[in-house]
């Protein structure tokens, strides 16, 4: 593990300069290992960074932010932890655009869970910041995103729009997929290129998952 950054990351370069960059955000309490189990099948092309989020959750497991289930309401998520993991995510985007050999115009992003959450939350927050934005088994959590009343006029405004790829398990029993539809509407009035595919799994990713953003993003990157 590199812990050489503001937060530490392993990397699977890519064999070209001025490379794409993938950058790979687990879910909670899961780690920088999870996800970088797809480096190997994805484009040699790419630049592959798997990040590990900051607040730790042993034995092995990180979070970006906290979750609280005994909360009186349900699931309560510390929004102000999420912000703050957003920020890190961005500052650390631009650690990676000075220290690597890849190309700052096209680094896209891959998140899981409460990964795909931010991810969402961040492309949201600033239409130009990521090529492409691939969203697995999470939510557009509007609470998180800068300015949400605004968010035509910006998406509009922008020099150019992300290209959006979102997955969900119908039979999801930790993110309902109910919640992962909501994003659709939001989309479509951005008129944005967006991919909304559903499988019939639970809260993870399945091969077809896989094979379906795999192939989607090789055409985009």
């Amino acid at each position: 593990m590199n812990t050489d950054l503001s937060l530490n990351y392993i990397i699977r370069p890519s064999q070209q300069s001025e490379a794409p960059l993938l950058l790979l955000v687990h879910g909670y309490g899961s780690n920088e290992q999870d996800l970088f189990s797809f480096a190997g099948q994805i484009d040699p092309r790419i630049c592959v960074v798997s990040v590990r989020a900051p607040y730790e959750l042993p034995p092995q497991g990180a979070a970006w932010y906290a979750i609280d289930y005994t909360a009186e309401k349900g699931k309560f998520s510390d929004l102000n932890q999420a912000r703050e993991s957003m920020r890190l995510l961005q500052q650390f985007i631009e650690e990676l655009k000075q220290t690597l050999d890849i190309n700052g115009n096209n680094v896209n992003i891959l998140g899981f869970s409460q990964g795909a959450i931010l991810s969402l939350a961040i492309a949201f927050s600033r239409p130009s910041y990521f090529k492409n934005v691939i969203a697995l088994s999470g939510y557009l959590n509007e609470d998180l995103v800068e300015d949400m009343d605004r968010l035509e006029s910006r998406f509009r405004e922008s020099e150019f729009q992300s290209n959006f790829f979102i997955s969900h398990g119908t039979m999801d029993q930790v993110i309902p997929f109910s919640w992962a539809m909501q994003v659709q509407p939001v989309l479509e009035r951005l008129n944005v290129d967006y991919l909304f595919k559903q499988y019939p799994i639970g809260h993870g990713v399945s091969p077809e998952n896989f094979h379906d953003m795999k192939k989607w993003l090789d055409q985009r990157v």
